[in-house]
């Protein structure tokens, strides 16, 4: 057995608040306490002095598509572009110098444009003249395509969520996407997967819980990723519906998956107006997106999990989309009671429009909710996409986490990559500072939402896990942090969350004008992820 002595550095562990150092034996904490007691309980320690840094466990994010991530950051990133005219410039520099069979872009956002909308085929030719285009919106539930592109398609016209200039959406994008995927040479997934998981493990991530599906990247994307060997760990979640227990047991085999959920597709995006919604949206004449799924297919697959003892879970955004996974699970929790049901742990991705009795129903159930606090950042309050496509009163009730929380819904934390980037800090600052007031939770509460609540969301209940208490693994990350404080909830201050007798640890400010701490070093179950 060998043992690692941390000393001089600030360590958050709700076990011993005030605690400097930290012994590692094998890859699980040993200990945890000051540097003198440390030091004379470990006299042959091998000693790393932290220098008054910061040691957090470390990050995981439920929901991510690791070669999308990729191809944005070695390809066509379009994240951030401001206009219309910038997105089609930045296509024409890409074409020139870029020979690649597909010219595959991510990332558009019509919603603060100065010309108010997308891009259009026309102009992705006149862009990139012959060139095979595929440019998904920034949510990955349309995409604008070329000529070259939508003649590739078969029947593409006769496809539901056609558009002839426009982008498109439903089974017409996921057509698209499928040919503009299979463009791609194994070399370009290859070094976008590599590219991702770099990126992920530079920002103090050490797992990610993938959300594959046959829309997504498809079966052989999937496993040549959970075959990728890197130190960021990969746990496969894949969005394919099923009706029997065998079923669900024989695809879980046959995909390598943990378990068959994350993006299995109940609807699509505000954005994209593909989200279901019970009522039409503000910016779309009579429009109300459309389902995948109804109740009875969910109910099926929640059922089939559930005797299967597999994790099971979906895509959900609009209101009327979480209602009818609601009244599924309803369906299911009656026939195999409450208790069976929530031993599977099973989760809801996104669940944006829920409602205090949806969170109600499914807190009994023990359903997860793995949301994406960055979507308010990007598109919440009352001016921004959301106030767009559902008018005002609508979208200020969008991601109520706090509602969630208290009505006892466990959540997870994620970016939902490359919809939002990985960055985790800022992750945690969106969930606190949510711009609909009453909305966020404390920082003490994102934090482990961040962190223990996201390795229980992918089926690690120890206790432990995503922790620093003795017996808990060794996975942790060294940050250059600066001030750290204890923090009050934002809209409403409890006297437990100040107090220094509650023996809250300590985090770095999370305000705007804040620093954004620093990563120095990650480590997973005692292996080195990250040094910088």
């Amino acid at each position: 057995m060998t043992t690692q002595l941390l000393v001089g550095g600030r360590i958050y562990s709700s076990f011993a608040p005030d605690a400097t150092s930290m012994a590692v034996t094998d890859g699980v904490v040993s200990w945890v306490g000051d540097d003198r007691a440390a030091r004379a309980l470990h006299p042959g320690a091998d000693v790393v002095d932290l220098g008054g840094a910061f040691v957090t466990p470390a990050f995981v994010d439920t929901h991510v598509h690791v070669t999308a991530l990729g191809l944005n950051i070695v390809g066509l990133d379009l994240v951030g572009v401001g206009s219309l005219r910038e997105c089609l410039d930045r296509l024409a520099s890409f074409a020139r110098t870029h020979s690649d069979a597909v010219i595959w872009g991510h990332g558009w956002d019509e919603s603060a444009w100065p010309e108010g909308t997308g891009p259009t085929t026309t102009q992705l030719d006149e862009a990139a003249p012959g060139r095979t285009v595929y440019l998904s919106r920034i949510d990955v539930h349309s995409a604008v395509c070329s000529t070259a592109l939508r003649r590739s398609v078969p029947d593409l016209s006769e496809t539901s969520g056609f558009s002839s200039e426009g982008p498109l959406t439903f089974e017409a994008h996921h057509a698209a996407r499928t040919v503009a995927r299979s463009l791609l040479t194994a070399g370009q997934r290859s070094a976008a997967r590599v590219a991702a998981l770099d990126a992920i493990a530079s920002r103090g991530i050490v797992a990610v819980h993938e959300c594959g599906g046959p829309d997504i990247a498809g079966l052989d994307d999937f496993r040549e990723l959970l075959a990728t060997p890197h130190c960021v760990e990969v746990r496969g979640y894949w969005g394919e519906a099923v009706t029997d227990a065998d079923e669900a047991r024989k695809l879980l085999d046959a995909t390598g998956a943990h378990a068959l959920g994350g993006d299995l597709f109940i609807d699509g995006s505000l954005g994209s107006h593909t989200a279901w919604l019970s009522e039409p949206y503000a910016d779309l004449d009579g429009g109300t997106g459309k389902s995948y799924l109804g109740v009875d297919e969910i109910a099926a697959h929640v059922r089939a999990c559930t005797i299967a003892g597999i994790q099971a879970g979906f895509h959900v955004i609009g209101d009327a989309a979480v209602r009818a996974a609601v009244d599924a699970f309803a369906v299911v929790a009656d026939e195999l009671g409450g208790p069976a049901v929530a031993a599977a742990g099973h989760r809801l991705e996104h669940a944006e429009m829920m409602t205090g009795d949806d969170a109600a129903r499914l807190a009994q159930w023990g359903v997860i909710a793995s949301v994406q606090p960055a979507f308010d950042a990007l598109w919440g309050g009352t001016d921004g996409l959301y106030a767009q496509r559902l008018g005002t009163e609508r979208a200020v009730t969008l991601n109520p986490f706090a509602a969630a929380a208290s009505a006892g819904v466990s959540l997870a934390l994620s970016s939902d990559a490359p919809v939002t980037p990985v960055e985790p800090w800022a992750m945690l600052r969106a969930a606190v500072h949510h711009r609909t007031p009453g909305s966020g939770i404390s920082p003490r509460a994102a934090f482990s939402a961040a962190t223990r609540g996201a390795w229980r969301a992918g089926g690690v209940r120890d206790g432990l896990a995503g922790t620093l208490a003795p017996g808990a693994p060794a996975s942790y990350a060294v940050w250059d942090a600066g001030e750290l404080v204890v923090s009050a909830p934002k809209d409403s201050v409890q006297r437990w969350s100040t107090d220094p007798r509650s023996r809250v640890p300590a985090l770095p400010r999370l305000e705007d004008d804040a620093p954004t701490p620093v990563l120095l070093r990650s480590v997973h179950r005692g292996s080195v992820v990250h040094e910088r």
